[in-house]
């Protein structure tokens, strides 16, 4: 069974860091892109950032350029969101999803998805 598991979501402060974690199984990694999405409250889904994991080539959304890095670890399966300087307009549920490397990763695109992990910022 394909299994996508977000974890390190919390509530921190304006300012501040958290890194989270996607531990994915069931598909050969090096094939996909994996990406992160987002949902505040009451608004729809954002991409937040894109990695291809064979290649290792990444894209961010303009809210987060340079505060958010992702990357993976192909030993671990596993792909990471280190987001630094959160912001209140940061907080949201955080969801890890994965797409054959050759479609786009987007919204509406992804074949597989994880259940999010929630990040709170305050102010």
């Amino acid at each position: 069974d394909v299994q996508l598991q977000a974890f390190g979501g919390g509530l921190v402060q304006a300012g501040g860091s958290l890194r989270l974690s996607c531990v994915t199984s069931g598909f050969h990694f090096d094939d996909y892109e994996i990406g992160w999405f987002r949902q505040a409250p009451g608004q729809g889904y954002e991409e937040v950032s894109c990695i291809n994991a064979h290649y290792g080539s990444s894209v961010y959304a303009d809210s987060v350029k340079g505060r958010f890095t992702i990357s993976t670890d192909n030993a671990k399966n596993t792909v990471y969101l280190q987001m630094n300087n959160l912001k209140p307009e940061d907080t949201a549920v955080y969801y890890c999803a994965a797409v054959d490397s050759d479609d786009d990763c987007n919204y509406g695109s992804m074949d597989y998805w994880g259940k999010g992990t929630l990040v709170t910022v305050s102010s």
